[in-house]
C-alpha cells in the first residue's frame, strides 16, 4: 500500500541546523505545509533560546527539540518538564543514560501534560549516532559488539521505561520493529536521497528505503535545506516516499 501525499509529507522532519533565528524562521515559512514538522538542535536552540520553539509554533509548524538530554534523573526529569511545558510535539534523550533516567523523564513529560491539559510530546531515546562507523564503535567508544546488538538493547530498555520510540540509523530499522513492535516510534536520520551528497553521515539510506524499512519519521536537513529551491527539493523527496511500498 502506498501512502497519500499528506501522509508522505506528515513523516519528512527538517532539521533546522542553522545559526540564527532568520534562517530558520525563513526555512519555516518556506517549507510549512511541504513537511511534517521542524528539528530544533542544540545549535539553534543554544544560539537563540527557547523562544525559538513558539515562534516557530506560532508559524504553524510542529516542533521537535532535539537536546539530547543525558544527565542524572532528577535533572533529566525537570528539563523534560520544561520541554513538555513549551509544547514540543518530540523530544531525544540520550540512551545511554539508562533505565531510571528514562523513566523519570517519561514520568514527568506525562504529569506535565496532564496538569496543562496538553498532549504529552513523543519521547525517544537516541542509541548510536548515524556518523559513527562500526570501527569507531570498536575501537573509539569501546563497546565491543555489533551496532545493531546494542540499538536493539537500548530500544527495548527505553520502551521498557516509557518512551514512544528510538531515534537510530534506518539499518537498524527492521530489528527495531521485529524487537518492539509495529506502534513504536523509529525515527531515522541519515536519510539521502539518491541526488544528494552523504556528507557526515555514515549509515544511511534513501527516503523510500528507509519508509520501506519501517521507519515512522524521517529527520532530513541539507538534501532540503542546502538546495536552491527547497520548496522543489522536499516535494522530490515527498514523490519519493510516494512511491514506497508500506
Amino acid at each position: 500500500m502506498s501512502l497519500t501525499q499528506q501522509q508522505a509529507k506528515e513523516k519528512i522532519i527538517v532539521a533546522l541546523d542553522v545559526p540564527t533565528r532568520a534562517e530558520a524562521l525563513d526555512l519555516v515559512d518556506r517549507l510549512t505545509g511541504e513537511v511534517g514538522a521542524f528539528k530544533i538542535g542544540m545549535q539553534l536552540y543554544n544560539a537563540e533560546g527557547p523562544d525559538i520553539v513558539r515562534e516557530i509554533q506560532a508559524r504553524g509548524g510542529k516542533v521537535f527539540v532535539d537536546l539530547k538530554f543525558h544527565d542524572i534523573p532528577n535533572t533529566v526529569a525537570e528539563a523534560t518538564r520544561v520541554i513538555t511545558r513549551r509544547r514540543a510535539s518530540i523530544m531525544t534523550l540520550h540512551a545511554a543514560g539508562g533505565l531510571k533516567m528514562l523513566s523519570a523523564a517519561a514520568e514527568s513529560a506525562k504529569e506535565a501534560a496532564e496538569s496543562m491539559g496538553v498532549e504529552k510530546p513523543i519521547l525517544v531515546a537516541v542509541t548510536v549516532l548515524t556518523s559513527i562507523s562500526q570501527q569507531e564503535f570498536n575501537e573509539e567508544i569501546g563497546i565491543q559488539r555489533p551496532i545493531a546488538e546494542q540499538v536493539i538493547t537500548w530500544a527495548k530498555m527505553a520502551q521498557k521505561a516509557g518512551l514512544d520510540g528510538v531515534v537510530a540509523s534506518p539499518k537498524e530499522i527492521r530489528d527495531i520493529r521485529e524487537a518492539c513492535g509495529e506502534d513504536f516510534v523509529i525515527i531515522t536520520p541519515g536519510i539521502r536521497p539518491l541526488w544528494a551528497a552523504a556528507n557526515d553521515q555514515s549509515r544511511i539510506m534513501t527516503p523510500r528505503q528507509a519508509v520501506e524499512a519501517g521507519s515512522t519519521y524521517l529527520v532530513i536537513g541539507r538534501p532540503i535545506t542546502a538546495q536552491e529551491n527547497q520548496i522543489e527539493a522536499a516535494r522530490k523527496i515527498v514523490a519519493e516516499i510516494m512511491e514506497a511500498e508500506c
